[in-house]
């Protein structure tokens, strides 16, 4: 049990002293990027989904 104390301690010792935290501005800029990006790649998928149901429509339509 000492063992997980100690690591517990660790742990919050790193999250305090060691790791750096990006300034307000910095989480600002890169949560528009993540979001931004995520719009884009959706829209991609998205179109890509349509492309292939028409194709695939298509295909299926010749075949009847």
């Amino acid at each position: 049990m000492a063992k997980f104390g100690t690591y517990i301690q660790e742990a919050y010792d790193e999250l305090v002293h060691k790791v750096s935290w990006p300034s307000w501005d910095e989480l600002q800029q890169t949560t528009v990027i993540v979001l931004v990006s995520l719009a884009l790649i959706t829209l991609l998928i998205f179109g890509m989904d349509i492309a292939a149901d028409k194709v695939l429509t298509l295909i299926y339509g010749l075949l009847h």
